[in-house]
């Protein structure tokens, strides 16, 4: 099993990676929230790997983070969702903005995602429920005081901001500030990005 790679970045072609390790240049399939993240071409870089073995091929997944890794392998254990959909959940939402959409049972999140439908996101809601949980330490959801921030977040999303951006933007607000406050902040800061 190959469970880490060491190298240098040589070509990046959406959504495949070429790592160079030893002499040896190893293809990657990444979802985009790790595509978005690689250093430039010749730089080292180190992924966490998810290696399928299928009769027609050996397919090597790539991850920046063992919360990534985790997520896509938690995904491609339920029945019917391959890596393709795996990948593309990945692509579409932060694990962080997965295990909350999980946690409050939100398919309309899910379905934001390319190739994701109300049955297929019905179906991840249901398989992943317990199954994230388990596969990610501290991924529980968050805790009740996150009322104000899930607000804030489906606010941004209402107005358009990917998932990651809005995300992103939630996590830098202080834990006690209110919807408006956040909702101000959140944007102030999506403004300077």
């Amino acid at each position: 099993m190959i469970g880490r790679l060491s190298g240098v970045l040589r070509e990046k072609n959406p959504p495949q990676v070429l790592v160079e390790v030893g002499g040896v240049g190893y293809e990657l399939d990444v979802p985009m929230s790790t595509f978005c993240q690689l250093p430039r071409i010749g730089d080292p870089v180190t992924l966490y790997t998810h290696l399928a073995i299928r009769e027609d091929a050996h397919l090597l997944y790539g991850f920046l983070t063992e919360r990534e890794r985790q997520a896509f392998r938690a995904l491609v254990r339920i029945s019917g969702v391959g890596a393709k959909t795996a990948l593309a959940v990945l692509s579409g939402m932060d694990v962080d903005g997965l295990v909350d959409a999980v946690a409050r049972q939100e398919s309309a999140r899910l379905r934001r995602v390319p190739g994701i439908g109300q049955k297929t996101a019905e179906r991840l809601l249901l398989e992943l429920k317990g199954r994230l949980a388990d596969a990610l330490p501290g991924a529980a959801g968050r805790p009740a005081s996150a009322g104000a921030s899930a607000d804030v977040l489906n606010a941004l999303l209402a107005l358009g901001y990917s998932e990651k951006e809005a995300g992103a933007a939630v996590r830098q607000l202080p834990a006690d500030c209110t919807v408006d406050d956040g909702i101000r902040s959140a944007l102030r800061l999506l403004s300077r990005a």
